[in-house]
């Protein structure tokens, strides 16, 4: 069974930044509560934001420790928390970082997903990354479904239906939550960018 039941929007948050930091900060995976609290209200690739405090993301982990979704790790200093979805929702390197975007920051259409994919997975084109998500809509228990564009909206876009699947008064409110990006995350978005051309052309330069 991939989700016991629906989860609900920490939950949603403390998957995904549990799949995140596994891949963009190894060194660190399991995380600590202060950690993954850090994580959740993280101000970048984040939406919405949110403000939880430790007490609010343990009891979050409590519940999905139930549900097998979550581990604890006993540390030398602290306890450690680390997902259990590789093995409950079939998980590879294209949809875990998949499935990562679209718990971390809702609705994206194919081409957003593969710009802010890089730094856990390489897709060739969009092509690749839609047949990711078609994937993960298949079968009993999809985890993705393709959203009818919407007034204002130049593509569709896909959404996870771990919290379950979305109605119009649902849709409604993530749209307002994410009109138009900030100009903090604009400029987040811009030096996340820079970094990853910065890090290629080191790459290229090594090599040459």
């Amino acid at each position: 069974m991939r989700l016991p039941r629906e989860l609900d929007p920490v939950e949603i948050r403390v998957l995904g930044c549990l799949l995140e930091k596994e891949q963009t900060t190894p060194d660190a995976y399991p995380l600590t509560l202060k950690a993954l609290v850090a994580a959740c209200n993280q101000k970048s690739s984040r939406s919405p934001l949110m403000q939880l405090s430790e007490a609010d993301v343990r009891a979050a982990l409590d519940r999905l420790h139930q549900e097998v979704l979550v581990w604890p790790v006993s540390g030398a200093r602290a306890e450690r928390w680390r997902h259990a979805l590789r093995r409950q929702w079939a998980l590879d390197g294209p949809t875990h970082a998949v499935m990562c975007l679209l718990l971390l920051r809702g609705p994206q259409t194919t081409g957003a997903i593969r710009n802010r994919a890089e730094r856990m997975h390489h897709f060739a084109d969009n092509h690749e990354v839609e047949t990711t998500l078609d994937g993960l809509r298949q079968g009993d228990e999809p985890l993705t479904v393709l959203l009818d564009r919407r007034s204002g909206q130049n593509e569709a876009r896909w959404m996870h239906l771990v919290g379950g699947t979305p109605d119009e008064a649902s849709l409604a409110s993530i749209d307002e939550e994410t009109r138009g990006p900030s100009l903090a995350q604009r400029v987040t978005d811009l030096e996340d960018r820079l970094a990853r051309l910065e890090a290629t052309v080191a790459s290229l330069t090594a090599d040459s």
